[in-house]
């Protein structure tokens, strides 16, 4: 792939939090995290992309070993239903509420026509959307209705580190995310291996990405035009459920194009500084002919305050 294929995410919002009084007063460690845990021994891999398939500017080379202390990580991605309990325990606002609108998917689109802000520049299947949030991922027109056990969308960073925060928990680095992706699987493309689809005969496909024309035809051959219930498909060798597809997960580090040329070998943490966040596991508008970043090595990013209806979050604990 080329420099210029771009990803799936939205484009970058950048501004101040707004909500900076509720964001500080989160309790830390008392909540109710309910998320089946898997405990990682961790040890050593080889980090990077060593298939050859990768976005040159993404900085997915060069392999390199890394070392990892144990952690324990989310089965799967934080669903509504939990986010629901934080935010009703919390009076939690995210960054979409106090922004007021967010990325939404033109073909998810569910708004009043004077809610609609418009087609993003040079990505116009995302559109802002004023009082499309986590409860509302089309916009005003729709609800978590039968979502309960979908990823929750919607939330930035900062959303994702105020849930880790009240769960005791933090985000994994990017590492950790990508040790657990592989499932023990050395130099492997997916978490199962090499192949898209379970079995070229019938076609059954392995996780939640975009299949047809990008971005106008979506033929759905998954099962989904968005979002799939967490425990959709099957785990990866660890038990971890979609680490690829379905919905971008954020990473605690800062992203640099160039850090794994001196990343440490132990327990990388990311560049000290930064203008945007690791996401890692591409989403539901993953496609060859424009985004292949649904792969154990591929990297994304965007500014912390970013949100939108593809991207969600895990976490992990020591």
């Amino acid at each position: 792939m080329s420099d210029e294929h771009q990803s799936c995410c939205a484009p970058a919002r950048t501004g101040v939090p707004l909500d900076l009084t509720v964001r500080s007063a989160v309790p830390a460690g008392l909540g109710d995290h309910r998320i089946e845990q898997i405990m990682l021994s961790g040890g050593s891999f080889a980090m990077g992309n060593s298939n050859g398939d990768e976005n040159a500017a993404d900085g997915e080379t060069p392999v390199h070993q890394v070392e990892l202390a144990p952690f324990s990580i989310d089965a799967t991605s934080v669903t509504n239903a939990d986010f629901a309990r934080f935010a009703d325990a919390t009076g939690y606002r995210t960054e979409a509420e106090t922004f007021g609108y967010s990325a939404v998917f033109h073909l998810a689109l569910a708004a009043e026509p004077d809610e609609v802000m418009g087609p993003a520049s040079g990505t116009p299947w995302w559109v802002g959307v004023r009082h499309a949030d986590w409860r509302h991922p089309g916009g005003s027109r729709s609800d978590l209705d039968g979502l309960d056990d979908h990823p929750v969308v919607h939330v930035s960073w900062h959303d994702a580190v105020a849930y880790s925060k009240w769960a005791g928990r933090r985000l994994p680095t990017e590492a950790e995310w990508e040790f657990a992706a592989r499932g023990g699987l050395e130099d492997a493309r997916y978490p199962w291996g090499d192949d898209l689809i379970d079995d070229p005969t019938d076609g059954r496909w392995r996780c939640n990405i975009w299949q047809g024309e990008f971005p106008r035809t979506n033929t759905e051959e998954d099962g989904y035009l968005t979002t799939a219930p967490v425990r959709t498909f099957q785990p990866n060798g660890y038990g971890l459920w979609q680490m690829v597809g379905n919905v971008w997960e954020w990473c605690a580090d800062w992203f640099g194009p160039r850090y794994y040329k001196f990343s440490p070998a132990e327990n990388p943490p990311g560049p000290s500084l930064g203008a945007a966040r690791v996401m890692r596991g591409g989403s539901y508008l993953c496609h060859d002919s424009y985004c292949n970043r649904y792969r154990n090595a591929a990297r994304s990013s965007n500014t912390p305050e970013s949100s939108m209806g593809n991207a969600g979050f895990r976490t992990v604990s020591l």
